[in-house]
């Protein structure tokens, strides 16, 4: 049986902006649909099909409340909606053409300059290793005078770390195998 989702699982460079994506249905199986934009950030577990299955079988769900109670639904965090706010302002601020408005320090534009638009010979950074360290950048640089939305993100974002970590501000950034880690580099 054919099936492109198997067949043809890369849509993108790990070079270039992810423009496309596999469309999955509501329990994570693909369609076999190329939709041509950015996935959104979400937590998606496919489970593959069962070969057989009989049409009066139900699949159970399990409850993850081990506490029972011990939790409230204020304290639940929505990782998702950060992550894809945070990407949102980051893609805006990453199409601004001219370096003055950046809105950061001139060694920043001039590293951006560089991880941008050099002709990379060799080695050269995955878009998603670019992708975090933007993002540090945005945060730290860029969001605290971007207004109400750059306030509102580092706000949400200081109360979780600090709900998570009191007087310790985190923040976690995907960075690809080989970005730095093993070479004694430290994200906090």
């Amino acid at each position: 049986m054919n099936n492109p989702f198997f067949d043809h699982p890369i849509l993108n460079s790990p070079y270039g902006y992810p423009a496309r994506h596999w469309e999955l249905d509501s329990s994570g199986q693909p369609t076999q649909r190329v939709i041509e934009s950015r996935r959104r950030a979400e937590f998606v577990t496919p489970i593959p099909k069962p070969k057989k299955r009989r049409a009066d079988e139900q699949q159970q769900e399990l409850v993850f409340d081990e506490g029972v109670g011990l939790s409230t639904e204020a304290q639940q965090y929505d990782q998702t909606s950060i992550i894809n706010a945070v990407r949102a302002e980051v893609d805006k601020w990453r199409q601004l053409p001219d370096p003055s408005s950046w809105q950061v320090t001139p060694e920043t534009a001039r590293l951006l300059k560089h991880w941008r638009h050099h002709d990379f010979s060799d080695i050269r950074p995955f878009f998603c290793q670019l992708e975090a360290v933007e993002t540090a950048i945005w945060l730290s640089e860029v969001a605290p005078h971007a207004g109400k939305t750059g306030r509102r993100l580092l706000d949400h974002l200081e109360n979780a770390s600090h709900n998570a970590n009191p007087e310790i501000l985190r923040l976690a950034l995907k960075l690809a195998t080989g970005a730095g880690s093993s070479n004694g580099c430290k994200y906090n």
